[in-house]
């Protein structure tokens, strides 16, 4: 059967001004789609590479490095993917000469109610793929954000699950992280002030308190813990109650709380064996026959006099 002259000439223009753009625009838009993920892929790749090799996120396993990957792979390479749907298919639209004004007027409605609604959850997206990427906190963590400090549980693009020192749970949106502190990355300082009566001899205190510090850093409980004895750094203050020292060193991030605790503690001990006295005010208490007694007051306690800067 043979086709009419003006049938051929219809059929050669609907092809070459509807079928072959509308093609090309779907041979762009797969390439696009395709390209995308490699393209997205590599630079993912090259930023956590820079970071494992020169920035925070050296103590990374692999693993954990490749689920990181895996999830900024999709997040990116996903929005990209939907844009480009979706200028394909306007494009394609006007190529069918259908009148899209309106409904690109519509989409631009919706896209900004949208917008004005979903902000919160694009910025939680958004600040959690700089948070892997920059690699500010990861599981095990323990970091105070959005006022709340505990250990990172889990974490997602969304929101970071936080559980405190007294069990309790905290979710915090990614949006809400403005400064994350890591309480746990590498190393930790101790830092600990102690308080002296006024008349204690400062270089005897200062020998003891540095005899402590290494025998606590040769300690084979602890000497893989403790990066540098804790020694006498300087006089901090001259208080009320007496001489404040200041006492620093250097442990390992998780071991932070525990080696300050066991460093009091062998500070009590070393003090009582040498003599070396924590001021206490005293009270004055009037009997009944009218001669004041002196004893010693409830307060400050220890803690309050030997207060753990951190």
């Amino acid at each position: 059967m043979k086709i009419p002259p003006e049938v051929q000439a219809w059929l050669w223009n609907v092809g070459r001004d509807v079928i072959l753009p509308i093609a090309l625009i779907a041979v762009i838009a797969l390439v696009l789609i395709w390209g995308s993920r490699r393209v997205v892929h590599g630079l993912v790749k090259a930023a956590l590479d820079r970071e494992t090799t020169e920035g925070t996120a050296q103590e990374l396993s692999a693993l954990e490095v490749k689920k990181r990957m895996d999830t900024l792979d999709t997040l990116l390479t996903t929005a990209i993917r939907a844009f480009v749907v979706v200028v394909a298919v306007v494009m394609i639209l006007g190529e069918l000469n259908l009148d899209i004004g309106p409904a690109i007027a519509g989409l631009g409605i919706v896209g900004i109610a949208v917008g004005f609604g979903a902000q919160s959850l694009v910025k939680d997206y958004f600040n959690g793929a700089l948070i892997l990427l920059e690699n500010q906190y990861s599981k095990g963590d323990v970091v105070t954000i959005a006022n709340t400090t505990g250990t990172v549980e889990d974490f997602s693009l969304r929101r970071t699950t936080l559980r405190d020192l007294d069990g309790v749970v905290h979710t915090v949106p990614n949006g809400q992280v403005t400064v994350a502190s890591n309480r746990t990355r590498t190393w930790a300082r101790i830092n600990q002030d102690v308080t002296v009566t006024y008349g204690t001899d400062l270089e005897k205190a200062t020998l003891v308190i540095d005899q402590v510090g290494r025998e606590m850093a040769s300690d084979p409980v602890w000497h893989r813990r403790v990066l540098e004895a804790p020694h006498v750094e300087r006089i901090e203050a001259l208080g009320e109650y007496g001489v404040t020292i200041k006492i620093l060193g250097l442990v390992r991030a998780s071991e932070k709380w525990a080696a300050g605790g066991e460093l009091r503690k062998r500070l009590l001990s070393a003090f009582a064996a040498n003599g070396i006295e924590i001021p206490r005010p005293q009270r004055v208490v009037l009997a009944p026959s009218g001669q004041p007694t002196i004893e010693p007051a409830a307060g400050p306690t220890q803690d309050e006099l030997s207060v753990d800067s951190d």
